[in-house]
């Protein structure tokens, strides 16, 4: 790590610019240094070749671009998914994922979406999720989290067109960062992927949900809900503890009305947990409080966790138990759709992502 220099990846324009002033130079030289970064994302500042030799050599004296190390990558033999293992500047690693789409979606020529992550491990502990086992580590950079966008585009054999933000880590405990990347993302200058094709999804906190509204945040939001019976969903996510289901659907609510925007909720069906004609009521009851889509989640195994207690109980509903709870939700007019998984069987899959020597220092 190269402590004695300042990093300019991830630094958004006006703390571009402060930084070009205070070496002397106009600060229009940020705006080029901004298109440099992340437009044509350059690896060095010899590259920006519109900035005077002078400055360039200035610049290699005093900053350095971060870059990531790709430790591993894992291919599935099913769906082509690809899991990238990558090494941060301090040593810790995170891993993300680029999934194509299935063949027979309409825009299979097209749509190519990255799944990155905000945070080393978690610190939410959710009883179905493999980051929990973790335990959490640090919050990354925004310059990390663009990070994972451009170092993996440049292996990527088609443009990533769709970001979410469903990776290691809860995006709303790093708020600032995740957000600054995502300024970065759809700005045109910048990387320019419209906001439409981003998601955030997190665990549910009210008051950042609520905060998103009030910044009128142009992306997409997504709850991880699976419950909405207070008792089931603490059990299943002790951060229900802290926002209960009253409070988030309120924070929904207010999101929906001042935005406009439809909210995704994110349900894994248990077998025996959540899946009773009770829970169809309620999220019927929900989805008449504000626009919602219900996206439903096969559960994916964690077993590489060695999951104990509760989490070790936990069963997916079957696929026709799954399709069935689709079904009934269908019949109460409620938008719901099957969430296609991905990368199963290279534990890429919602849930999955644990790097899995960390998990042997817990």
């Amino acid at each position: 790590m190269q402590t004695n220099k300042t990093n300019l990846n991830g630094l958004p324009l006006p703390e571009l610019e402060r930084f070009v002033v205070s070496l002397d130079e106009p600060k229009y030289r940020a705006g080029q240094i901004y298109q440099w970064l992340y437009k044509y994302r350059v690896n060095s500042f010899d590259e920006m070749t519109n900035l005077p030799q002078s400055f360039r050599e200035k610049l290699n004296d005093v900053a350095f671009i971060e870059q990531f190390t790709l430790a591993t990558s894992q291919t599935s033999a099913v769906d082509r998914t690809i899991k990238f293992l990558f090494e941060l500047s301090d040593g810790k690693k995170i891993e993300t994922v680029l999934i194509p789409p299935r063949q027979t979606a309409v825009d299979a020529a097209e749509r190519m979406t990255l799944c990155v992550s905000t945070q080393v491990g978690c610190p939410l502990d959710c009883k179905f999720c493999a980051t929990a086992s973790m335990g959490f580590l640090r919050n990354l950079t925004a310059g990390e989290i663009l990070n994972q966008y451009i170092t993996t585009q440049a292996m990527s054999e088609k443009p990533i067109t769709n970001i979410v933000f469903m990776g290691m880590g809860e995006p709303m405990l790093n708020y600032d960062n995740v957000m600054t990347a995502v300024d970065i993302i759809t700005d045109q200058n910048g990387i320019g992927i419209s906001p439409r094709r981003i998601t955030v999804s997190t665990a549910g906190y009210a008051n950042q949900i609520r905060r998103m509204a009030d910044e009128d945040r142009k992306m997409k939001l997504a709850l991880s809900l699976h419950s909405l019976h207070n008792d089931v969903r603490t059990e299943l996510m002790p951060i229900n503890k802290k926002f209960n289901v009253e409070e988030l659907l309120s924070a929904l609510e207010y999101y929906q009305k001042k935005t406009k925007k439809s909210v995704m909720l994110e349900y894994i069906v248990f077998e025996g947990v959540n899946d009773t004609d009770a829970d169809i009521q309620a999220i019927v009851k929900a989805a008449k409080r504000f626009e919602c889509r219900v996206n439903l989640i096969p559960f994916h195994s964690i077993e590489f966790t060695h999951p104990k207690g509760f989490s070790a109980s936990l069963r997916g509903a079957s696929e026709e138990g799954l399709k069935k709870f689709w079904q009934r939700l269908r019949a109460f007019d409620v938008t719901t759709f099957i969430r296609h998984s991905a990368g199963v069987d290279i534990d890429a899959a919602c849930g999955q992502l644990a790097v899995k020597e960390e998990l042997a220092l817990i």
